[in-house]
């Protein structure tokens, strides 16, 4: 600092400083992923919410509800299989990351958790497709293996479940790794939970689009408490977060995304609330009850209305968060703001002989 011409206040030696980088390229460079990506993520989400769904249809005696769920989970685990594929580029790179089983990847451990679940939620889809086919599959010399396959339903319906969990949040540990500004510090701050409790969501709401109202009891709770810890673990990990890392979850088309998403999950919750009082007062009803049909249908619309509206909120998360991410990587006071506070904290919690912070 020195005196101005007058002498009677002080001016900065040096102008405010402005965040640029060299040549103004990005201080981190962002990964190549796309949509085919956040399509990933979020039919990994379903198709472990689905799974769990299936199992618990299953113990519970609602076969719509289970046939619907089991065919999704494995629709969704095909399908996100594929789009991993499509931007891996070439099959085989997918198959490379199998080789070996390394615990500290995200990547490998992933790769693995998407091979034993989708085996699993293979094995009970067979034997869904089976069931409704009347067990008329011709199997040629394998048929007396049929039963067989049909009595390991139970221990083929857990082992999918096993690998649930891990597969609708491990996506938010891989990208909690990287280096990418938004990602890292809403990995640290609970981007897992957010993921796993909009895999509920995801799950619950497709279900509700699948499956009778009667027999969809179960997927209107799993949406219903997936949308209120969704909702609640966003929040929480957008306080915890760095007001410089939050900023592209809340500007441009992630903010939009991520804003839309928070939208839909609230008139969901809301309507799938209501489509619970409606589904139990249909149940209290006498089967000839006048007017019973035509109260059927109108949930049935209204659950498959609100069940979209969950769905497709998810989703909107998913490509959201990535998106943000994304764009987190092209301003550079994305980086360093959040660093430059994070050590000033540190010194002034008297924190100074350490690898990150200097005496100065």
């Amino acid at each position: 600092m020195n005196r101005g011409a007058d002498g009677g206040r002080e001016m900065p030696m040096v102008e405010d400083v402005e965040f640029t980088s060299y040549y103004g390229r990005p201080i981190v460079k962002a990964p190549p992923w796309g949509d085919e990506i956040s399509l990933y993520l979020f039919l990994g989400g379903l198709a472990g919410g689905s799974a769990l769904l299936g199992l618990g249809a299953q113990l519970t005696e609602r076969p719509a509800l289970r046939t619907s769920t089991r065919l999704v989970s494995l629709g969704a685990v095909g399908a996100g299989a594929l789009a991993l594929i499509e931007d891996l580029g070439r099959p085989e790179r997918f198959l490379n990351m199998m080789r070996t089983v390394k615990i500290t990847s995200p990547m490998s451990l992933g790769s693995w958790i998407l091979g034993g679940f989708g085996t699993g939620a293979g094995v009970v889809a067979a034997i869904e497709v089976d069931r409704l086919t009347g067990e008329r599959i011709p199997l040629g010399p394998l048929e007396p293996l049929r039963s067989a396959v049909h009595e390991l339903e139970t221990p083929a319906a857990v082992a999918p479940v096993l690998f649930a969990a891990p597969l609708a949040s491990y996506t938010g540990v891989l990208l909690g790794a990287t280096a990418v500004p938004t990602w890292n510090a809403a990995g640290r701050n609970g981007l897992p939970v957010v993921f796993a409790a909009s895999a509920s969501v995801a799950a619950g709401g497709t279900a509700m689009v699948t499956t009778p109202v009667a027999q969809a009891g179960p997927a209107r709770l799993f949406a219903l408490g997936g949308t209120v810890a969704e909702l609640v673990a966003m929040r929480t990990m957008k306080d915890r977060m760095h007001p410089g890392e939050v900023e592209p979850m809340e500007t441009g088309e992630p903010g939009r995304k991520l804003h839309r998403a928070e939208v839909l999950a609230i008139a969901g919750g809301v309507a799938t609330a209501a489509l619970e009082v409606g589904a139990r007062l249909l149940d209290r009803r006498a089967k000839r009850t006048p007017g019973r049909t035509a109260l059927r249908v109108g949930l049935q619309v209204a659950s498959a209305a609100a069940g979209a509206a969950l769905a497709g909120a998810s989703a909107l998360t998913r490509f959201g968060m990535l998106e943000a991410g994304l764009a987190s990587t092209k301003d550079p006071r994305h980086v360093v703001e959040p660093q430059r506070d994070r050590l000033e904290a540190r010194r002034e919690a008297g924190i100074t002989h350490d690898s990150i912070t200097t005496i100065g």
